[in-house]
């Protein structure tokens, strides 16, 4: 909760008080985040000499911001430049106990920095870490957490992701939200994302979703994301396979972050990229880039552009979807969306998807019937990926047939009558 408490009656004081002890109450990330981030795409480059246009520094996220607004991202929604890890010198500040920015690579600061980002009309947001170290071995907020958290306001931090290496995974219940308590204690708005389930399903534990939803806008569920299908895919797998105990917890303010979109790099076609924008689109995700913006090509830009596919994104329902049926590996995915008709009949976003790779589209039928859309006036298909491809009405006995490249996606938007 932000801002200055004011001067209140009893009574409210002491409602206020209670709201705050109960967990996070920002309203921010009222729907995904979008924007882009260092880590997928550059990792933790170091080496300025070696690596100037690549190395975690300055000059890449003022870059970055600039690429955001004038390749026309911060238009389509885009908003947060995100430095991930290894932006820190190895020890902290020896008189203040500060964390310090890596100060060849960072030379103005990250106020400077900040004040960049924020004249495009852009967001900041910073990566640490809840244990000693963060996962490349920096300085961590472990005995530091409400100097760091005044720390981050004062650097006018809008996003603050927090990682869980070199952690006790029993005391992150209580880490995480204890260290949001401190951010909001700050006065200033910073979205938090947190590590902390991804943590504990590796060792076995379950997370308490609740928690997570009073004290989180976001959290990480699962394993990293790498530039290649097969970790794509396998995340996909993860959130259909854990879906009933997944999908209730994402909403407006509190979503779950299969991890950063992969296209515009080396290990996804023009098919898996479409493939993966149109799924984080169905999960209601955070639509975070991990790319160099400068190299993208054009038809993967469309993609990431794409405003008919963003909209089902940041729909306004923030209803996450699901993997409803799997037929001669053809999988589709459902959402629910706006409108809504007055008689209570969801839209619905639907993806299919194709694990085939035997070399030619596929063609599937489904009745709409099958594919759990029963409004009893039917629906408008449109082609999400192609605005021309207006596909007319279908009623709940008529057959809808796609075709589905190999390794690839057709999406659509059922808008019901």
């Amino acid at each position: 909760m932000y801002g200055t408490w004011g001067v209140f009656l009893g009574g409210i004081l002491l409602l206020q008080v209670l709201q705050l002890s109960m967990g996070l109450d920002n309203g921010l990330a009222l729907k995904p985040p979008m924007g882009w981030m260092s880590w997928e795409r550059f990792r933790c480059i170091t080496d300025c000499k070696l690596y100037p246009d690549e190395c975690i520094s300055e000059q890449l996220f003022q870059r970055h911001a600039d690429l955001l607004v004038s390749e026309g991202y911060a238009d389509a929604g885009y908003e947060y430049v995100i430095i991930d890890d290894c932006w820190l010198e190895k020890n902290r500040d020896n008189d203040t106990q500060k964390l310090v920015a890596d100060r060849k690579r960072f030379p103005n600061g990250l106020n400077a920095l900040s004040d960049h980002i924020h004249k495009q009309g852009l967001k900041f947001g910073l990566y640490q870490d809840y244990g000693t170290n963060t996962c490349a071995g920096y300085p961590g907020v472990i005995k530091h957490m409400k100097l760091d958290a005044q720390t981050f306001a004062e650097w006018d931090v809008d996003y603050v992701k927090l990682d869980g290496c070199y952690a006790n995974i029993s005391d992150m219940a209580t880490g995480y939200p204890e260290f949001g308590r401190l951010l909001n204690e700050t006065g200033r708005p910073m979205v938090y994302s947190c590590s902390w389930p991804a943590y504990q399903e590796d060792a076995g534990e379950m997370p308490d979703y609740e928690s997570l939803k009073q004290h989180c806008n976001l959290w990480r569920n699962w394993d990293d994301i790498d530039d290649s299908l097969e970790s794509l895919m396998q995340i996909m797998d993860y959130f259909a396979k854990n879906q009933d105990r997944i999908q209730p917890h994402g909403g407006p303010g509190h979503w779950n972050d299969p991890d950063m979109l992969l296209l515009g790099n080396y290990g996804l076609s023009y098919d898996q990229s479409k493939l993966q924008m149109a799924i984080w689109s169905i999960m209601a995700a955070p639509l975070i880039m991990s790319n160099d913006l400068a190299a993208v090509r054009p038809e993967i830009k469309d993609i990431l552009q794409n405003r008919a596919v963003i909209a089902v994104d940041q729909d306004e329902l923030g209803i996450q979807g699901r993997r409803v049926l799997s037929r001669n590996q053809i999988e589709v995915w459902k959402r629910p969306i706006t409108p809504v008709t007055k008689s209570g009949h969801h839209s619905y976003a639907v993806a299919f998807v194709s694990r085939r790779d035997d070399g030619a589209p596929y063609s599937i039928p489904f009745t709409v019937n099958e594919l759990g859309l029963r409004n009893p006036k039917g629906y408008n298909v449109q082609d999400l990926y192609d605005a021309s491809n207006k596909l007319g009405v279908f009623q709940s006995d008529s057959q809808f047939i796609t075709r589905v490249n190999p390794n690839g996606v057709t999406f659509y938007k059922f808008t019901a009558l």
